[in-house]
């Protein structure tokens, strides 16, 4: 899986069921403080990018993504 195809899949998620605005979602976006994520969200993540990308993600090791290119690049090292 191509980066291009990770980032897309993220951002569909985001934008469907985090119902986060499409203009918002940006590399540097910080995941709290721009996207709106919290700890709670964090948990629907786990079970997503399980869906998703077929690996079940370590929550302590998904909340240390401050942007959402870390968190992209935590989804593409498990791939």
């Amino acid at each position: 899986m191509t980066r291009q195809e990770i980032e897309q899949i993220v951002t569909n998620f985001l934008i469907e069921d985090f119902e986060i605005e499409p203009e918002l979602i940006k590399q540097e976006a910080l995941l709290k403080n721009d996207l709106g994520i919290d700890s709670l969200d964090f948990v629907d993540i786990v079970v997503i990018v399980e869906r998703e990308f077929g690996f079940k993600p370590q929550a302590n090791e998904l909340k240390q993504a401050k942007t959402l290119a870390d968190f992209c690049d935590y989804i593409e090292k498990q791939l």
